[in-house]
């Protein structure tokens, strides 16, 4: 139940996606959390839209926890990056969730 090894070079996200895909669904726990905590180093706001809704799909927490950091520290860059028209057909509950944030952020900004 360890990951392979993964150069760090290399856009392995997908990889650790699928391996995480795998850990879940055959309730690898301990290999799931370390797919977890790979994929939450790599978290930008170009991957955070899909990030999410991998999050979301696997029952992630911390990975979910680590993506909403992102968008409360870079709410602009975020938005700017997009992915929410992926967010909309995958998981539209997250959408939701991170839209509130995002307007929590302007509320916070506006006055």
């Amino acid at each position: 139940d360890a990951p392979p090894e993964l150069d760090e070079e290399d856009d392995d996200a997908s990889s650790m996606a699928r391996l995480l895909g795998a850990a879940d669904r055959y309730n690898v726990e301990r290999l799931k959390m370390i797919c977890e905590n790979e994929l939450c180093k790599r978290i930008d706001v170009n991957t955070v839209a899909t990030t999410l809704a991998l999050a979301e799909q696997h029952h992630c927490s911390s990975l979910k926890k680590a993506c909403m950091d992102l968008v409360d520290a870079n709410p602009r860059a975020v938005e700017a990056a997009g992915g929410f028209e992926y967010l909309s057909n995958k998981c539209p509950s997250i959408l939701r969730e991170l839209i509130a944030r995002l307007a929590d952020f302007d509320l916070k900004n506006d006055g």
